[in-house]
């Protein structure tokens, strides 16, 4: 099991890589997140919802992605309410329910299909959430030393060494655990390390002394990027206006912004109108709450702005959210987001002649299909709850799944830049030059995997995936 002292410690990463290099040496492996919460989901071939992360990972074990690996998704809606996805279909009951009353329903799915799959597979890898030293969390914990102690796993303790304060993390978190929970620890792993390892001396042979717990790995800053699981990718790099850029609107709610890592540095995220000036498209993403985030939108002048730039002749793209939120209006008459007006809807931009209506029903599917203006055979995936209808001032270029009006498009499959040829195609309405490719996420697993595998105890690893103690 990978545990971190913090999110972003870069377990979910260190996860895939193991999964990859494990399979490598034969082993069935499986990846295992008892809880994400994350608006980054996909869907699998059975065509339920899981987290984006142990889709990767399910890639880098090479093993067909199953929702018994991602039994529990909690998808934020507001600071202080989350939509529950079990075992890949939406909950209505549990996301009624408090966050603590949920353990005693949710627990009993997560063990079971944490011993299915140990029954099934040779190893699976368990990735932690956030820390296990939120001793406020431990009476409702799930996720952490719950699921270690279950499985009587073997814990590597991750930190990130380029935020600073490395060892202060791993032994503050080592004291915040129970005798019980401390013999699980088989190593600390320094992550993100940037230098000369042998400058760390003797802090890890301090640390050994103090905890009885070995530094099994010195894992450096890899500059090989992977899906991100959450929202920390708009902190990264952003575009510069050099040659123009493509603004993504930065909705508090946002969902699936992973699927827009291909653009590179082509991409800004942006919050204010002053933010789109030398914008060469615009993009309005996935999001959690439309109806919500448009008010946004409207509040923070980028509603008028983005309709500005669309009659100016740029590019305007809307996926999921985005797109409803580019036609007429969005019903809500269910009250799935409850946050609509008083008629049980909000009117929406007006850029492209749909009506979209919420439906109790979520849609999960993995699609293909040709689009009509470019002949290509293209592939995503949806997550919606809306039913959106075309009016006769719109072009239909898939049934159901893609609009355009002009210079303004709008698609219910996330993940259509993912496909190069789209991309390609989208940059070159914009006027920009597609970035160097990425290589295949294949390719990139791999080389993380190589990495990593020198960068730790190897034999270690191998005992524990063994069943060694």
């Amino acid at each position: 099991m990978v545990q971190g002292c913090t999110s972003n410690a870069g377990k979910s990463y260190l996860t895939a890589a193991l999964c990859r290099a494990l399979a490598d040496e034969g082993y069935r492996v499986a990846p295992f997140k008892a809880q994400n919460m994350s608006n980054n989901a996909g869907v699998t071939p059975a065509g339920l919802e899981m987290g984006r992360a142990q889709l990767v990972q399910a890639r880098a074990a090479r093993v067909t992605p199953d929702v018994r690996m991602n039994p529990v998704l909690l998808k934020p809606e507001a600071d202080t309410r989350s939509q529950v996805v079990l075992l890949g279909r939406a909950s209505p009951e549990l996301t009624a329910l408090g966050w603590r009353e949920r353990k005693a329903h949710l627990w009993p799915h997560v063990r079971e299909a944490l011993h299915s799959l140990l029954s099934e597979f040779d190893v699976v890898v368990i990735e932690g959430a956030g820390s296990p030293a939120e001793v406020n969390l431990r009476s409702s914990d799930i996720v952490n030393m719950r699921v270690a102690l279950e499985a009587q796993a073997g814990v590597l303790l991750a930190c990130d060494i380029d935020r600073g304060g490395a060892f202060a993390h791993l032994l503050g978190t080592w004291h915040c655990l129970t005798p019980e929970e401390r013999a699980l620890l088989r190593g600390f792993v320094l992550n993100r390390f940037r230098g000369d390892p042998g400058l760390l001396a003797p802090a890890p042979q301090w640390l050994e002394e103090q905890t009885g717990v070995p530094t099994v790995g010195v894992v450096p800053m890899l500059d090989i990027p992977l899906p991100e699981e959450d929202g920390v990718a708009l902190d990264g790099p952003q575009a510069t206006v050099d040659g123009g850029f493509v603004a993504i609107a930065r909705l508090p709610r946002v969902s699936n912004l992973d699927e827009f890592a291909p653009l590179g540095l082509l991409a800004r995220w942006v919050s204010a109108p002053a933010e789109l000036e030398g914008a060469r498209a615009v993009i309005l993403p996935g999001s959690k709450s439309t109806a919500a985030d448009l008010a946004w939108l409207r509040a923070s002048g980028l509603a008028g702005a983005i309709t500005r730039a669309a009659l100016a002749g740029i590019p305007v793209f809307g996926v999921c959210g985005g797109l409803q939120m580019l036609g007429q209006r969005v019903g809500d008459p269910h009250g799935i987001e409850a946050q609509t007006s008083g008629t049980g809807e909000v009117p929406g931009l007006g850029l492209l002649d749909l009506s979209t209506e919420l439906a109790p029903d979520k849609t999960t599917l993995l699609t293909t299909f040709t689009d009509a203006e470019t002949g290509l055979h293209l592939s995503g995936y949806e997550i919606h709850h809306g039913r959106t209808v075309a009016g006769p001032n719109v072009d239909e270029l898939a049934p159901g799944l893609l609009w355009r009006r002009g210079n303004v498009r709008g698609t219910y499959l996330h993940g259509l830049l993912e496909n190069p040829a789209y991309l390609e195609r989208f940059l070159g309405w914009a006027g920009l030059t597609p970035p160097t490719a990425l290589d295949s996420l294949d390719a990139r697993l791999d080389a993380i995997a190589a990495r990593v595998r020198a960068s730790l105890d190897w034999p270690l690893i191998q005992r524990l995936a063994g069943g060694g103690a």
